[in-house]
């Protein structure tokens, strides 16, 4: 496959391109490029100005990576690994692009997927794959965040019979997309236990206000949502979801593939800082030919590799569907936990031109502070790891 030479090119020590077929590689390169041509160019302006260009929707959906790795519904049906790759390279672009992607597919998609009625999955998900109508997915409350068993938004039945309706009340928070999609999946606590609904936009008593002044994940959009007496039908609730199993399933899905994103946003961040360091002179020669520089570069590219090989493995065994949330735990605590390190010692190589828009490692920094929040705190995943290894359960 002819393409020109990138610094990634000399830089997978490692050949990690070996272990990849000729389809994953033609999925990586078209997403590339489409990065390249469609992302790079404007991203500095949209994290500047704090928007996201909703024009994007419909070409991420011919692009074929909304609901990438859903079968059926107008929905791709790739591998796990292609959507990895995916996603690695979305993030390289920008963290807030691949949000969109993960919110729309790996959330949203996946719920109405997996849980949805079949009237749900054909009136939803063929719009949502092409991108001509945009979901979000309202889990986290405003107290209540990675202990989701507490939350207070809760449905009430609406009359007797199968013919009874709902009443929702209650407040999410960090909802990615709520203000611009379509159709919110909202979870709720129920007297049946937890239970997931679809409300769509317009329904009466839904507020949805973007979160501003973010000093991450700027070409992302992030909402407030409360719900006062919202009547819905009985079409509204996803019949197959029950308890926390429901939102679980998608998060690990997204889950998956922040481990993959991540390593994106980290090679972005190290092939600039190797790219500025080979052409800015200091002392009369370049700055790649000092020994601190190039130990500072060898260490960001060791968890690179490493990193992308654990992604590469999740992969292989959700393909296999072999694939344990522990596992998942693992991956998303290391890869963006070594992103965020690698995005800030790049900028330390870009002195002073680093904290402008003019080059990306701080704009990754800031961004992979919230991806290490959202889907599983490093807390939340380090306990999950420590039950796992102990057997003994350590969140309270």
């Amino acid at each position: 496959m002819s393409r020109p030479a990138e610094v990634s090119d000399v830089s997978d020590v490692l050949a990690i391109d070996s272990l990849l077929s000729f389809e994953e590689l033609a999925v990586r390169e078209k997403v590339r490029d489409f990065t390249r041509q469609r992302i790079r160019p404007g991203i500095a302006e949209w994290f500047d100005e704090g928007v996201f260009p909703l024009d994007l929707a419909p070409e991420l959906g011919e692009l074929g990576v909304l609901g990438m790795q859903l079968e059926g519904y107008g929905c791709p049906g790739r591998s796990a690994v292609e959507y990895g790759l995916a996603a690695m390279e979305l993030e390289a672009g920008d963290s807030g692009i691949r949000t969109f992607v993960s919110v729309q597919g790996s959330l949203a998609m996946t719920a109405i997927h997996l849980w949805g009625s079949q009237d749900q999955k054909q009136q939803w998900l063929p719009r949502m794959a092409a991108g001509e109508a945009i979901g979000c997915f309202a889990l986290t409350e405003p107290t209540a965040g990675s202990d989701p068993a507490a939350m207070q938004t809760f449905a009430r039945r609406d009359g007797s019979g199968e013919d009874a309706g709902w009443i929702l009340d209650g407040a999410k928070r960090w909802i990615g997309l709520a203000s611009v999609a379509d159709i919110m999946v909202v979870w709720a606590m129920t007297d049946d236990g937890v239970r997931g609904f679809l409300v769509p936009a317009g329904t009466a008593g839904v507020t949805a206000a973007p979160i501003r002044q973010k000093l991450s994940m700027r070409a992302s959009i992030q909402c407030d949502i409360t719900f006062d007496g919202v009547r819905l039908g009985p079409e509204a609730l996803l019949p197959a979801a029950r308890g926390l199993r429901g939102p679980f399933s998608c998060l690990n899905e997204a889950r998956y593939g922040i481990a993959w994103g991540a390593m994106g946003a980290a090679r972005d961040s190290y092939e600039a800082a190797l790219r500025y360091a080979q052409e800015r002179l200091q002392f009369s020669k370049p700055l790649a030919g000092y020994q601190l520089t190039q130990e500072k570069l060898v260490n960001m590219l060791l968890e690179i590799q490493k990193g992308t090989l654990l992604a590469l493995q999740l992969g292989r065994l959700k393909d296999a569907g072999q694939l344990r949330p522990e596992q998942i735990s693992l991956g998303k605590l290391n890869n963006v936990r070594e992103a965020i390190a690698i995005a800030r010692e790049a900028r330390t190589i870009l002195g002073g031109n680093g904290i402008t828009l003019d080059y990306s490692p701080l704009r990754h920094a800031a961004n992979l502070e919230s991806v290490r929040t959202y889907e599983g705190t490093d807390e939340v995943h380090t306990l999950v790891l420590g039950q796992h290894i102990t057997g003994l359960a350590a969140f309270r």
